[in-house]
Order: C-alpha cells, then structure tokens, then sequence
C-alpha cells in the first residue's frame, strides 16, 4: 500500500499533483477549487492487480468534472464504486443526481460525462474502488441506471461491501505483505458483482453465480466472526444461516473447499497472525490457540506445525516476538 500526501511538496505544486494522481489511479478530470495556491490532500493506494484497485483520498472543497473531451482523451473503461466516508457531496451522471452522506455508496461510470461537488470546512474523505468493465458480469445498460443513485450501504450485502472497503484501508499493508492481494482481489469483485446483481434484479445463470458468491461471503464473514467460539460447527453454520447441512456443503464445494477446512484454516491464520502480533506477546501460545477455538493445545500444536512447517513457538520467535517469561525470569516453555 502506497501513502502519499500533497504536504510533501511545495504549496503551489500540490494542486497539480492531486489532478496527476487523480487521472493517473482512475481517470483524467478537471478540478476546481479554491484551494489553488495550497491543497491539502493525501492518498492510500492499493493495487490488487488486472487493473482493480482501493484507494482512500482526503481532499478539500472541490468540484470533479469527467468532459465528453477527456473521455475522449482517456477512457479505461472503470466503473467506480466510492464510499462516502467524510464531507457533503453531490454527484451527477447519466440523467441522475444524488447527494451522498457519510456511509453511503455511489456508483460511477468513467465513460460517461460525470460532476462532483464536495463541501467540507476539513478535508473530505471517501474510499474509492475502481473495476474493469469485463470484471463485472452485470449488464452495462442496468449497471448504468445505478450510477449517481442512492446504493443501500447499510443493511445486506452493501453493508458487507461497505465493511470491507474500510477494512481494507485499515489492514491492506498487513493483507500485502502476507501474499494475500489475489484472495483479497477475488473476494473483493465477487462481493462487488454480487452486489450490483442484486440491484439489477437481474436474471440469468451469471447473477444466480453472483448471488451464491454474496451468500457464501456472507457465511464466511460469519465464521470469520467467531472462531473462538467451541460450538462453531457445520450444522451450527447451517442453521443460523436458515439452509440445510447439504446445501452448506454444497456451496463450499462449489468453491472448491469444504466448511470444516475453511473453519480450520481460518482458525490456523487467526493464531498465526496473533503469533506475530507484538501487542499479543504477553500471551501464551495456548491462551492465543484458545483465543481462536483450539480446545486443545497439543492437538492445535500438532495441525500447525502440519500447516506451517514449524510449532508455534518455534515460528513465534522466528519472526522476531519476544519470548515469554514466567515470574522467576526463566523463558517459559512454549508449545
């Protein structure tokens, strides 16, 4: 994840510099402000490859305008989903007109002719997510009736969106420098794809696939949520989620998995980031495999050191965390 902030350069640069970056992350637009002689902005970027990207943008009051003459300049051919997070806005595209709050969602086409006013006495914020059209198995002209309208982004699986996008502003670095940007990227699109189907209303064997990815992400947030907890099971899975064991099954298989092993490895990547955490190196190796589930800790010990090539005392200290001590001073014997 790229940080990036206009306070780095002299005052009657930066203004340039945040149109640079604008038309560089997304797409060509022309900026007006009064913030001429010194904007204030900054940027968190987040690449997760074939041209999708997150990125949380801090600006002051502005206007964005997209002209017919820039799309002909330059059109990736983006469809851009923001999360309104700080500042007043309004937006318009495509015949509509909308006036976001913090919270909301809000759709936009970078082939179109696109206006956005934002007023802040601060600096306004808003996480922005960029897709290539062809990563989207929704038809355009229904997609284009979504744009500069009111998404529903707290309740369902706009929630779930809106959660994630935030999340991945707080923990992307972590996210990169585990490896993990394509699970990230899959589950980041899918959801989207999701989303927007459900909004179409539309028919057809692509937006029933759309809508068992939303169900699926769904329930894996939903063991991703309690892990520590002993009765979290298949049949425990199924039944909060209204569906039977078979279908439950039916759906992981379908993703090439089964529910047990998702809970068990998510379990495993609980404990291994706990591990390395070094806000966590008070706590034992036991009191952390508890923490995600793990009843017992010589059967936890065994499965990680299966899955990770090392016990989690061994793979603790080979990341550098300090090793508990009991009250005499001695190191204490870890799993």
């Amino acid at each position: 994840m790229i940080t990036l902030s206009s306070r780095d350069l002299p005052a009657a640069d930066r203004i340039s510099w945040f149109c640079d970056l604008v038309a560089r992350d997304m797409a060509p637009h022309d900026i007006v402000t009064r913030h001429d002689s010194d904007f204030p902005a900054s940027a968190r970027l987040l690449s997760l490859g074939d041209g999708v990207g997150v990125s949380s943008v801090a600006f002051p009051t502005m206007q964005s305008i997209r002209t017919p003459r820039l799309i002909r300049r330059s059109d990736p051919e983006l469809w851009v989903l923001a999360l309104v997070v700080r500042g007043a806005m309004q937006r318009e595209q495509g015949g509509n007109h909308v006036n976001p709050r913090p919270g909301d969602l809000v759709l936009y086409d970078t082939s179109q002719p696109y206006w956005a006013s934002v007023a802040t006495d601060d600096v306004a914020q808003c996480i922005v997510l960029h897709l290539p059209r062809q990563a989207v198995s929704v038809p355009e002209q229904a997609l284009r009736r979504l744009v500069a309208t009111e998404l529903p982004s707290r309740t369902g699986i706009g929630a779930l969106l809106s959660d994630l996008l935030a999340g991945i502003v707080k923990q992307g670095a972590k996210v990169e420098a585990a490896g993990q940007i394509p699970r990230l990227a899959s589950a980041v699109v899918d959801l989207t794809t999701a989303f927007l189907a459900s909004l179409c209303e539309a028919d057809g064997a692509e937006t029933a696939a759309a809508r068992k990815t939303a169900q699926l992400h769904q329930i894996k947030s939903f063991i991703r949520a309690r892990l520590g907890e002993p009765g979290l099971t298949p049949t425990a899975v199924a039944a909060a989620h209204h569906i039977s064991l078979r279908a439950l099954q039916y759906l992981f298989r379908e993703d090439g998995g089964t529910v047990g092993a998702f809970i068990r490895e998510q379990r495993l990547e609980r404990c291994r980031a706990d591990l390395i955490d070094p806000l966590l190196a008070d706590r034992s190796v036991a009191a952390l495999a508890l923490r995600a589930g793990f009843s017992d800790a010589a059967a936890f010990s065994r499965v990680f050191k299966a899955h990770f090539g090392m016990p989690p005392g061994e793979y603790r200290r080979s990341h550098g965390v300090p090793q508990r001590r009991n009250r005499a001073g001695q190191p204490d014997r870890e799993l």
